[in-house]
């Protein structure tokens, strides 16, 4: 009489199950990443564009005959000298003597430095600072708190590209944006069978402060009647 083999599948299951979580676990941080270097890339832009203008607003000061100066990179170390030759540095007899008799004396002062007093700007120069952009995080959050019922990440993403076309804004960015901010508990999730939809913490506050303030207001009716 032939004996039935059961297959066993449990061990393929687990490792299949196993396989697909951390798919999506990388693929979820990989989105992660891609929104914080969004949010850096903007930052950057915005120093690199406050450094343009106050280069030129330090041309104009100067009034175009100083060089702009330029910081030392970061951890950069300045070189150690050694002990200056007793030789080179001592003075001459014959110049000391020369200097007391004609009571010379070397000026201190560097050329084209401009003067501290002079508060002028040359014709035509602009000193307002470029105003700096709202990063995706803020946007993102301010949009959601001014809002009065749930929205999908499709949603948050259709609106914020409408209002800022020259951001390119994408759903992914988007939608990874909204569960840092939900790990922060700035923005509460909320799903409804297959569909995920998000409120501004603030939203929902005063969403619950508007709906006590009516009970009460019903029950105080009630027990005047």
């Amino acid at each position: 009489m032939p004996t039935t083999q059961t297959p066993v599948t449990s061990v393929t299951s687990h490792y299949a199950a196993q396989v697909t979580q951390d798919l999506e676990k990388n693929a979820a941080e990989q989105e992660r990443i891609s929104a914080d270097i969004t949010a850096l890339q903007e930052q950057l832009d915005v120093l690199q564009n406050d450094q343009k203008v106050l280069r030129d607003v330090y041309k104009a000061v100067s009034g175009g005959s100083a060089s702009v100066p330029t910081p030392p990179p970061s951890g950069s170390a300045t070189p150690k000298r050694g002990p200056k030759s007793a030789t080179a540095s001592a003075p001459t007899a014959a110049s000391a003597a020369a200097d007391k008799a004609t009571g010379k004396r070397k000026s201190t002062t560097p050329k084209n430095r401009p003067d501290k007093k002079s508060t002028g700007t040359a014709p035509g120069a602009s000193t307002d600072k470029a105003p700096s952009q709202p990063t995706l995080v803020e946007l993102v959050r301010s949009f959601l708190n001014r809002q009065t019922q749930p929205l999908s990440a499709a949603e948050v993403t259709a609106d914020l590209a409408a209002k800022h076309p020259q951001r390119n804004i994408k759903a992914t960015v988007v939608r990874t944006t909204l569960e840092n901010l939900v790990a922060k508990t700035l923005v509460h999730r909320t799903k409804q069978g297959s569909s995920v939809f998000y409120t501004g913490a603030d939203a929902k506050a005063a969403g619950e402060r508007t709906q006590q303030d009516a009970a009460t207001s019903t029950a105080s009716a009630k027990k005047e009647s």
